[in-house]
């Protein structure tokens, strides 16, 4: 079973590159790997939102992580989102991202649906007994209308053993810290906000990060949390401030718009998305244009 130390870090929610014809642009997602890797990340993460992950087959998603698995086994960790709104789909998404390689499993909050805390606590309960791997859960009350409050997640806790860890999005600074104060010793939080991270790692010893930003400057980020990690806390605020404007506008349009475009700029894939996400507007493009500029004129992009 992988253990805290394991986890900390840099885990980048990688993109899913397209070609201009809405195929894979598996090339492209290969040298996007190979960069996380170089980077020095704890792992990255296939098939979550900012992957466009509503848009993939389960063929593609497992195309995606067998290769993946072949890019980055020995070289950093494998997670994959297989969270969905139905308990079953769940299980099945889960049961086979194991059979492809997945080190770890990301399981979102069912959305649109809107459980209970006793449904919420049910659904990850049932996917966490269906495997051995570990798993991480994803608490995002903006994306998902449901918040799994921090009663459950200990309950969840004390009775799955895999279930080590957590991505806080919730965006409740206060949520956050009663999580970190109240777990166990061996449980992972992560950041499931960019802009937070430097915050919640200072104030409440989260463990890193799951990334967007990690897509355009995971040098960055990664020196970033790590000088967090050692708690070199006046070098990692220096590291945070240059990055504060690039996390926040990433996020001017609908993730992945932002992100996806400022790597199709870098010109590390097309400029090509799956409905219903769609090309970044004229007016966005050149705020992600001007922040690139001042990333790269000030050496804070690579």
């Amino acid at each position: 079973m992988l253990t805290r130390k394991n986890l900390q870090g840099v885990w980048t929610a990688l993109i899913t590159p397209f070609k201009q014809n809405g195929a894979l642009d598996l090339p492209a997602f290969d040298k996007l790997l190979a960069r996380q890797i170089t980077a020095g990340v704890t792992g990255v993460l296939i098939n979550g939102t900012t992957g466009e992950s509503p848009t993939l087959t389960t063929e593609e998603v497992k195309l995606l992580v067998k290769r993946a698995k072949q890019k980055t086994k020995g070289k950093c960790l494998l997670m994959v989102g297989s969270g969905t709104n139905c308990t079953a789909k769940s299980i099945s998404a889960s049961k086979n991202a194991v059979r492809d390689g997945a080190d770890v499993l990301l399981v979102v909050n069912p959305y649109y649906n809107k459980p209970t805390q006793e449904g919420l606590y049910l659904h990850f309960k049932s996917i966490a007994d269906s495997v051995k791997t570990p798993i991480i859960l994803y608490n995002i009350k903006g994306r998902t209308s449901v918040n799994l409050e921090t009663t459950t997640l200990l309950r969840l806790i004390k009775n799955s053993k895999n279930i080590i860890g957590v991505k806080e999005a919730s965006g409740d600074l206060k949520q956050i810290a009663e999580v970190c104060q109240k777990r166990p010793a061996n449980f992972t939080v992560l950041s499931g906000d960019d802009g937070i991270t430097f915050q919640v790692m200072r104030d409440n010893q989260a463990d890193g990060v799951i990334s967007v930003a990690s897509n355009i400057a995971p040098k960055q980020v990664v020196n970033l949390v790590t000088q967090a990690l050692n708690k070199n806390w006046s070098t990692a605020e220096k590291i945070n401030n240059t990055l504060a404007e690039l996390m926040k506008k990433i996020f001017i349009e609908t993730n992945p718009i932002p992100v996806k475009y400022a790597i199709y700029k870098m010109g590390l894939c097309q400029n090509s998305y799956r409905l219903p996400m769609c090309p970044i507007t004229k007016k966005s493009s050149l705020v992600i244009n001007q922040e690139l500029k001042k990333l790269t004129k000030t050496n804070n992009l690579s």
